[in-house]
């Protein structure tokens, strides 16, 4: 908590004079961002810090293995659609990214290399939301004995359910057939540091290159 307090005052003395212009008017004229970036709560993934955006540009929403539920399932399981709706309607966001990553904990409990106990029930309800990416992994990658491949496979499988269950919100649907919302699935490898993107034309995650 030191730490956290530290951080606070240092930002607040050294910082925020380099920003200072830029809350004024984020407080004048509220948020305007431009993408709604969903990843996972994970410590090491930080949606600012991989793209270099500024406060204000993206709606962030973090959660337990990036997981996008289909809008069918209600109640303390989709939170996260909430965020969903609130940033494609009322934001008006252009672009939507859901960002999976390497040594994903959520995955690696998804598969069972990491037990979830009994006292966990939350936790285990919420995992099972994502029950169709074990499927998938059975079905497309059984050839995979290697743990850090399956884990790898399998949190790219999470990162394209996503984007299915995305089409089952009708805010989605709409701003797709108008074409003024994008989808982006994207994988971030914590050891390089490497983005890489779906195509769907190659059907694979390509290194994410600059346009």
């Amino acid at each position: 908590m030191q730490q956290l307090i530290a951080g606070v005052h240092k930002f607040r003395n050294h910082e925020f004079g380099n920003y200072r212009r830029l809350f004024r008017k984020l407080s004048q004229k509220g948020q305007n961002p431009h993408t709604l970036f969903i990843t996972c709560s994970d410590s090491r993934v930080l949606a600012e810090l991989i793209t270099q955006s500024k406060p204000g540009d993206l709606f962030v929403v973090k959660n337990i293995g990036n997981i996008v539920p289909p809008s069918s399932a209600m109640g303390d399981t989709n939170s996260t659609a909430a965020a969903i709706e609130f940033a494609v309607e009322n934001l008006r966001v252009g672009d939507l990214v859901i960002c999976g990553h390497s040594q994903c904990g959520a995955i690696s409990a998804l598969l069972g290399q990491t037990p979830v106990g009994d006292g966990l029930p939350h936790l285990r309800n919420w995992l099972n939301l994502a029950a169709p990416v074990l499927d998938s992994l059975k079905k497309d990658y059984g050839h995979l004995r290697d743990d850090d491949e399956r884990s790898t496979a399998a949190a790219q499988e999470n990162v394209l359910f996503g984007l299915d269950n995305l089409h089952s919100y009708p805010c989605v649907q709409e701003r797709l057939a108008d074409g003024s919302l994008q989808l982006h699935g994207w994988f971030f490898k914590i050891a390089t540091a490497e983005l890489f993107a779906y195509d769907p034309e190659t059907r694979q995650f390509m290194p994410l290159v600059e346009t």
